[in-house]
């Protein structure tokens, strides 16, 4: 969701009826519909975060816009290339987490469909994206810059 309509967002799902969360992250609200007497007791309620946020990055409704409708589990949803996911996966790396596992599972499965030079201008400068592109051209899964 484009981090400018978060609010209307918000307020829209509040009418219809949704309760809304604001975790301590700036970067996403959660929606769920709020328990009542129909849920049985051992349901979770339908839970849903929406996203303003990719990497500290604020979504816009150009990225939004780069969007390409897809099936994913039998439903046509919008879905993002993966140059951009790529890239917020690599900003959120940091002292706190860094685990390359699932990304280069993700970087063999997608590798050429990923704009290499955009994702190096994207995260220079910042040391532990820097460190998995460093170790994914080391592995051979991508061609030396």
């Amino acid at each position: 969701m484009a981090e400018a309509d978060v609010e209307l967002a918000a307020n829209s799902l509040v009418a219809a009826g949704l309760q809304v969360e604001r975790p301590p992250e700036d970067w996403l609200f959660k929606a769920y519909v709020a328990e009542d007497d129909s849920t049985a007791p051992a349901e979770e309620p339908a839970l849903v975060d929406v996203l303003h946020r990719l990497g500290g990055v604020p979504v816009t409704k150009s990225l939004l816009d780069s969007s390409q409708e897809r099936e994913v589990l039998g439903i046509r949803i919008p879905v993002l290339p993966p140059t951009p996911i790529m890239i917020a996966k690599l900003r959120s790396f940091s002292e706190h987490y860094c685990d390359f596992e699932q990304p280069l599972l993700a970087v063999r499965a997608v590798r050429e469909q990923l704009d290499w030079a955009e994702i190096r201008k994207a995260v220079q400068n910042e040391p532990f994206a820097e460190a998995f592109l460093f170790l994914v051209e080391r592995l051979g899964i991508i061609a030396p810059f």
